[in-house]
């Protein structure tokens, strides 16, 4: 589970880490005085689950109370890329003097924990990554030992943090880890991460992901689910058992086990490099039954997204062999009718392929292109996406 930035503070000031967490508004007129209680000038700062907010114009500087009123009705139920801004953060305004960058987040190729940290930070820490990767330290966590004194210093130490806010940024570290496991997240980022004027350190901004698989050791995460914020295609997508993720791109995804789509994501997306640029819409892991049912589902769900602009459905037949998957696609085309007007590329391979290729082949439906290998289907459904 994805939090909003000012639950990421609230997290943070439950295990000390300095932060000032602001004022939560749901109506412009509570504005004035949420400004007035957080001084005045402020930021109102759009809450939602997705980076690149300032870019679009839901971060704004307002300069009294009267102000941040406007800057709310401005913010308040814009779009930020499909998403819906319910609510604003009302935070002072901090009087900067240099922006870092700090993360913890799991390392599953190397199965252990990994510390992403930098005196570079702010909104373009992607681009120093790619233009200045000296600046960006990487540093490992063996999670037996986890980060205690000694970790703490060589982290500072590989960020080359200044020797004024060393012992700052030791402590902010250690209590950054207690955030990451005692509250079983799977990331904890701070950007940035700020030297205030007056020389003393604060999280300004925060991103925390929680592992839903621990939710039975915390009960209080239940707190921070917020419905109406929730994707209503991811909630749809819930509702019918689907295990189903929105992302930002125009090649709608079905597939059948995890470690298949997220392959199938990343062939699609590089597949979409040389097709304007297009990328995978979802995550969608019908698992290993594919009936009509479930596949009618999974494009009822994919359809529904206005992003999508063509639909890769990429199976390899195991316990369901790829005849019943056939049929299953074939059904739900039948089962959709008129709802389903994007082209589909399907790519079968596995238990009794041959089958399931001829029953799409006799079905010979307009919308459904067949493709043999996985590569192929992904440029070509890269390609109908960008058509």
């Amino acid at each position: 589970m994805d939090l909003m930035e000012y639950q990421a503070k609230e997290l943070f000031a439950k295990h000390g880490v300095p932060v000032n967490i602001g004022t939560v508004i749901t109506e412009t007129a509570a504005a004035a005085a949420a400004a007035e209680e957080q001084g005045g000038r402020v930021v109102v700062k759009a809450q939602v689950k997705i980076g690149g907010r300032g870019k679009a114009g839901g971060v704004k500087l307002a300069t009294d109370p009267a102000d941040a009123v406007a800057k709310a009705e401005e913010i308040l139920g814009m779009d930020i890329k499909g998403h819906t801004v319910h609510r604003v953060l009302i935070a002072p305004a901090a009087d900067i003097a240099d922006e870092y960058y700090f993360s913890f987040l799991v390392d599953r190729a190397n199965r252990n924990y990994l510390c992403i940290a930098s005196i570079e930070g702010g909104v373009e820490i992607e681009v120093t990554a790619v233009e200045n990767p000296d600046a960006v330290a990487k540093v490992a966590i063996d999670p037996q030992v986890g980060v205690d004194d000694a970790k703490a210093a060589e982290i500072v130490a590989a960020t080359r943090f200044p020797a004024e806010v060393a012992e700052q940024a030791k402590d902010v570290i250690k209590k950054l880890w207690d955030v990451f496991v005692k509250e079983d997240a799977t990331l904890v980022e701070v950007n940035p991460l700020v030297k205030l004027a007056d020389g003393t350190l604060e999280a300004l901004d925060g991103k925390v992901s929680l592992d839903e698989n621990a939710d039975f050791r915390h009960p209080d995460h239940e707190d921070f689910v917020l419905i109406e914020d929730a994707d209503p295609l991811e909630l749809a997508a819930k509702e019918k058992g689907l295990n189903y993720v929105k992302l930002d791109g125009e090649v709608g995804i079905i597939g059948n086990g995890a470690g298949l789509v997220m392959s199938t994501l990343d062939v699609v997306a590089y597949a979409g490099e040389k097709h304007g640029g297009v990328k995978p819409a979802n995550f969608l892991d019908i698992g290993g039954g594919a009936s009509a049912e479930v596949m009618a589902n999974g494009l009822h769900i994919i359809i529904g997204d206005e992003q999508v602009k063509s639909v890769f459905v990429n199976v390899f037949g195991g316990i369901t062999a790829c005849d019943a998957v056939a049929h299953g696609i074939v059904g739900a085309l039948e089962k959709l009718g008129d709802e389903a007007t994007k082209p589909l590329v399907v790519r079968l391979d596995g238990n009794n392929v041959v089958e399931g290729r001829r029953i799409l082949n006799e079905a010979n439906h307009p919308l459904v292109t067949l493709v043999d290998t996985m590569d192929g289907a992904a440029d070509k459904a890269a390609e109908l996406a960008n058509a």
